[in-house]
């Protein structure tokens, strides 16, 4: 994998972590589909995974700029 699609995975990934923690589209969404009880564990699941994504954007930046 090259620095430049890690930098794109990481911020896409990224920014869906951060809409998923920060806006209620995960709550809306599982309240249409009627599994609103399972929103407990998010925050244990989306604030790593947003920290994993914000890393894996920071490395691949760092990679690019050495490559540059």
């Amino acid at each position: 994998m090259t620095a430049k699609t890690m930098l794109w995975i990481g911020a896409i990934g990224s920014v869906i972590a951060a809409l998923c923690c920060f806006t209620p589209i995960l709550v809306v969404l599982f309240g249409v589909l009627g599994l609103s009880a399972l929103m407990g564990w998010a925050d244990m699941v989306l604030l790593p995974v947003l920290a994993a994504f914000v890393l894996l954007t920071v490395v691949a930046a760092i990679r690019v700029r050495r490559a540059s």
